[in-house]
């Protein structure tokens, strides 16, 4: 084999570490990139909240909307590929979008620093009043803290105590426990029956406090239990003791029975009238069948909208403002007294500072990045379906990625990442982005209906159907065709399921 030389020239983008973080960014929600804020201002001493109000000093730092890159190569590749956006503007010079004369969206930008060595000011989500919602999530009271609370108030001997105490924190989230003493006794005590009976002795006694403990329902083995221990512990606030009875009757049955709402079956098995399964039914609907629910953690259910649409003017429908949250916007900046002294002071580990303070400006550049690149996108959506700002759901129109892409220049991919776990809080309620993404559907005159939109339709003409006669999926599928709509049972059935929407049979029982 001959060996030799060549040379050989090639092109390839390489995710350097800053692109890297500025396209993690753009995928976390607004709870995780608070949670990264607050990770990076601990491990980065060049980073810093200032209130509004601080002085500016100036150390001929050059400013973090444009930090000068590494080397001329990692600038290229961030231009070429960080998220492939470029930024809003400035909040001067940002003009509105016109609609053909009948309206328009007028853009917002916050008008706020976004970053650099400039004073910012820190971020309160709920004010002086109301506080931070995430923090007051933060304090929200579990279910195992609340049920501790009422224990401690109960004279109990230490091992009961105890038993009391392993009970609750085998509890799941709804409220239940899921494995029975038995069970836990025997993973207590392997192998050791005296011992195992004397914990299944605890246990049961303990299982009976639990079970009279608020919320009614706690405790409980299985959903009869469950809606049983709510209606004895109800009873002397139920008007009609009768319906309580019938409704025991009924939560001793099977569940299936009770789910289909078969009053037939079900009076045959309690020996009831069909009027009294009606009012046990009536009143077990009523009832809680997850106690634990008010004690969830809301803390990772919380929604907080990254852009806010409000209408621009009175008397103008059509013209809407889109602005980001002023309330999830991160007031960052470069510490000036530090980034002074790095200037001024070339020491000792002066190179791994250096490095830090670029990572510093890297990171409020990437932050920027992303809030414009969210602005972008969702003042295009706004664009696209003004009409659902006025007319609601119905008025919805077909939309993918695609097209959002393809008008601001911008990949599929970006998209996606822009509209997942973003939010866009508007008069007729908060959504997800992605909820004004939508398949189409063919129509009679050519055109295309949005899945969202046909899903409104399904809603509302099963809302205004006759509670004697159901409307069944072939014909909603019929009255839709009706209307231009090409949508088969199938898929009738498949919205009618994700509207949760009980079949034809089931709604004319209720």
């Amino acid at each position: 084999m001959k060996q030799g030389l060549s040379l050989r020239v090639s092109q390839h983008l390489a995710l350097t570490p800053q692109l890297q973080q500025s396209i993690r960014l753009l995928q976390l929600s607004t709870l995780e990139l608070a949670q990264e804020v607050e990770q990076m201002l601990g491990d980065n001493p060049f980073l810093e909240v200032a209130p509004e109000e601080a002085p500016r000093e100036e150390f001929g730092i050059a400013q973090a909307d444009t930090p000068p890159p590494a080397t001329e190569r990692e600038e290229a590749a961030y231009e070429a590929a960080a998220l492939d956006a470029a930024p809003v503007g400035d909040a001067e010079t940002a003009q509105p979008h016109d609609w053909d004369g009948d309206g328009s969206i007028e853009l917002v930008p916050d008008d706020g620093e976004w970053g650099g060595e400039a004073p910012a000011r820190r971020n309160d989500a709920g004010g002086e009043d109301g506080g931070d919602a995430i923090e007051l999530a933060r304090r929200h009271e579990s279910l195992q803290d609340h049920l501790h609370r009422q224990a401690l108030l109960l004279r109990l001997a230490p091992e009961d105590q105890a038993a009391l105490r392993f009970l609750i924190e085998s509890l799941d989230d709804d409220g239940y426990l899921e494995d029975p003493p038995e069970a836990l006794a025997a993973a207590l005590a392997p192998g050791d029956l005296p011992q195992q009976e004397e914990l299944v002795h605890r246990f049961t006694v303990a299982l009976r406090l639990l079970q009279h403990l608020d919320p009614p329902g706690v405790g409980a083995r299985s959903l009869a239990e469950c809606l049983q221990l709510q209606l004895q512990a109800r009873r002397g606030e139920i008007a009609d003791p009768e319906a309580c009875d019938a409704a025991l009757a009924l939560c001793a049955q099977p569940m299936d029975l009770l789910a289909r709402r078969d009053v037939r079956r079900l009076a045959q098995l309690c020996g009831l009238s069909e009027a009294q399964v009606k009012a046990g039914i009536a009143l077990v609907t009523r009832l809680e069948p997850k106690p634990g629910r008010r004690f969830a953690d809301v803390e990772r259910n919380i929604v907080v909208p990254d852009v806010l649409v409000s209408p621009a003017a009175a008397g103008s429908p059509f013209r809407f403002r889109v602005q980001l949250n002023p309330d999830v916007l991160p007031r960052l900046r470069v510490h000036d007294a530090y980034a002074g002294a790095l200037k001024a002071h070339r020491g000792e580990g002066h190179q791994a500072l250096q490095q830090r303070l670029q990572e510093a400006r890297w990171f409020i550049r990437n932050i920027q990045q992303r809030f414009d690149t969210i602005l972008r996108v969702s003042t295009a959506i706004v664009e696209r379906q003004k009409n659902f700002f006025v007319h609601g759901e119905l008025a919805m129109r077909p939309l993918v990625l695609r097209e959002i892409a393809d008008e601001l220049g911008l990949h599929e991919s970006t998209i996606s990442r822009v509209t997942t776990a973003k939010y866009m809080a508007t008069p007729l309620g908060t959504f997800e982005l992605k909820y004004f993404f939508g398949s189409a559907l063919g129509t009679e005159t050519g055109g295309n209906a949005s899945s969202t939109a046909v899903r409104a339709l399904i809603r509302q003409l099963v809302a205004a159907e006759d509670a004697a006669r159901p409307l069944s999926d072939s014909r909603i599928s019929d009255m839709l065709k009706e209307q231009g709509i090409e949508c088969a049972r199938r898929t009738v059935a498949k919205y009618r399921e994700a509207l949760r929407i009980a079949p034809a049979n089931l709604r004319k029982a209720l």
